[in-house]
Order: structure tokens, then C-alpha cells, then sequence
């Protein structure tokens, strides 16, 4: 088997959002006075590992429970297409949990001396594992009814970005939680463009995902809504840290590309036309991350 099945199985596309919301972490870290590569790269190591299990696991379990059928819209998963055997996906899952924990351990071991941390911190990961497999891949997926969101949320924000910001400063502060509500509210606006795409395939596949429970205007609303929050929630942030007339403020140029994102989702009802403003809205987030941090160290 070639390498370019599992290149497609791992998604690389979902990856930069991975990456950006632990940068979010580190670089606030940064801007207080402290960071460390070692635990930085090590940490953003780990997210792209657990990002792919997550992947991998999306495929098996949407696989085994229905939700990728022949009636399907979106991109075919590798799976579903028969490339990639049923087995030769659990073996490579299990391949990524051994990759995630060596990588998580290590992490965990050079950021803290102290036990109780590394127990915190080791409970949170075997968490995120746990989180990524069962998302669609559990005897009773979380997926399905409709969790996803606030598996998302938790984890591609507080995690990623309090957690990140903690493992250098060993330490918080409140204010962090604006930038990690930004970074969880994007990430699950990300979920849910992908949820409404599949509105159809997944209410016929026992899929329960939150647009097929509320209805799709509904859903609509609720993405104007994540944008909306995530934009105002650095915007606060910005005035509590009295970011006066600086760079820092140089996010603010990315909004366009979020009115185009919300503009698709609501004129556009074909799943295969929607599905590029998925990659759209996760780019627009990770520019929007990536801008705000470079404010942060250049302003």
C-alpha cells in the first residue's frame, strides 16, 4: 500500500488549527516572560499526534457506525472507500496512542519536577486520547449525540491554550480564558460548518450532531454566533490588557474572511460547494491566531 491513502486519512488540513491554538498558549506565555522551546515544540508534537488519532478514529468509527454511507456528501474517507482496511486502521490507531503517550510523557517529565503535576497533567492527556477515539469510534460515541462541540471547545481551547500557557508559566492568570474562548469558539465553528455539510448523510446515519437536532437555520445562527464571540472575546482581552494603538490589534484585519465564512454558510446548501469554506474558516482561524501572537511579541 502506498503512502498516499494514509496521507489523506490523516487530513493534514486539520492540522494547522491543531498547531495555532497551541501557539496561542505558548506565545501569551511568551509575551509574560517566559518560554521554553523544548516544551513548545514538544507540546505542538504531541496536539499533531493526538490531531491524527483523532482523524484516523473519525474514519474507523464513522465507518463502523454508519455515518460514512454511499449517500454521503462530503470528501470520501479512506475507509469508507475500501483503500484502507477496517484493521489496518485500528492497528495504525494504535500506532498514534503509543506516539501520543511516549510524546505526552516527555512533555509532562521536562516541564514539571513536581508529582502532582505530572499526575494532573497525565490524567488530561489520557483524557485527549480518550476524547479523540470515542468522539465517533467508542462503543457509544459521543458524536453521536451531539458532544462534539463541547469536546472541541474544551479541548482546542482550554486545553490547548491554558494548558500550553501553564505548562511554561506553571501558573495562570483569568484573562487567558478570552484568547482560549476565542480558540475554542472558532474550532467548534469549524465542526459545525462540517456538521451542517453532512446534515443529510448524518440524520440518515444515526448521527445526532447538533445542526441535525436544532435544524439547519438554526445552525446557522449558531455559527453567526461562534464568530461573532470568538471575535469580541480577543477584542475584550485587548482592552483588559490595554493594548492602546498598537500592532497588537493587527488580528482585526482577518474579520473579512469570517463575514465571507458566515456569508457561505448561510446562502449555500450544496454540501460539495460548502465544504471548501470548512478549510477556509480553519485558515482564517489559524491567520487570526497567528496574527494576534505576532501583535503580542512585535507590538
Amino acid at each position: 500500500m502506498t503512502l498516499k491513502p494514509w496521507i489523506q486519512a490523516a487530513r493534514l488540513r486539520t492540522l494547522p488549527l491543531a498547531i495555532s491554538t497551541m501557539i496561542m498558549g505558548h506565545t501569551l506565555a511568551a509575551s509574560d516572560g517566559v518560554f521554553n522551546w523544548g516544551i513548545g515544540i514538544l507540546s505542538i508534537l504531541t496536539a499533531i499526534s493526538l490531531q491524527i488519532l483523532s482523524n484516523l478514529s473519525n474514519d474507523y468509527g464513522d465507518s463502523i457506525h454508519g455515518a460514512d454511507h454511499i449517500e454521503r456528501k462530503g470528501p470520501e474517507r479512506a475507509v469508507q472507500k475500501g483503500i484502507i482496511s477496517l484493521q489496518e486502521m485500528k492497528h495504525a490507531m494504535y500506532v498514534l496512542v503509543i506516539v501520543s503517550l511516549v510524546l505526552g510523557l516527555t512533555l509532562i517529565w521536562i516541564s514539571f519536577d513536581d508529582w502532582v503535576m505530572r499526575i494532573v497533567f497525565l490524567f488530561i492527556g489520557l483524557l485527549a486520547i480518550w476524547a479523540a477515539i470515542n468522539y465517533t469510534a467508542g462503543a457509544k460515541p459521543y458524536g453521536y449525540s451531539g458532544k462534539g462541540d463541547i469536546s472541541v471547545f474544551i479541548f482546542f481551547g482550554l486545553v490547548t491554550v491554558l494548558g500550553s500557557y501553564f505548562l511554561q508559566m506553571h501558573s495562570l492568570r483569568w484573562e487567558i480564558i478570552f484568547p482560549a474562548f476565542t480558540c475554542g469558539a472558532l474550532s467548534v465553528g469549524v465542526l459545525n460548518i462540517n456538521n451542517i455539510r453532512d446534515i443529510t448523510s448524518d440524520e440518515k446515519g444515526g448521527k445526532r450532531s447538533i445542526p441535525v437536532q436544532i435544524g439547519r437555520p438554526a445552525a446557522v445562527k449558531y455559527h453567526a454566533s461562534l464568530l461573532v464571540l470568538a471575535i469580541l472575546a480577543l477584542v475584550a482581552f485587548g482592552w483588559l490588557e490595554s493594548f492602546g494603538m498598537s500592532l497588537k490589534w493587527t488580528f482585526l484585519i482577518t474579520i473579512p474572511l469570517f463575514v465571507i465564512n458566515l456569508k457561505a454558510v448561510y446562502k449555500i446548501k450544496d454540501a460539495a460547494l460548502l465544504d471548501p469554506y470548512l478549510k477556509q474558516l480553519a485558515l482564517s482561524t489559524s491567520a487570526l491566531i497567528l496574527l494576534f501572537c505576532a501583535g503580542l511579541i512585535l507590538g
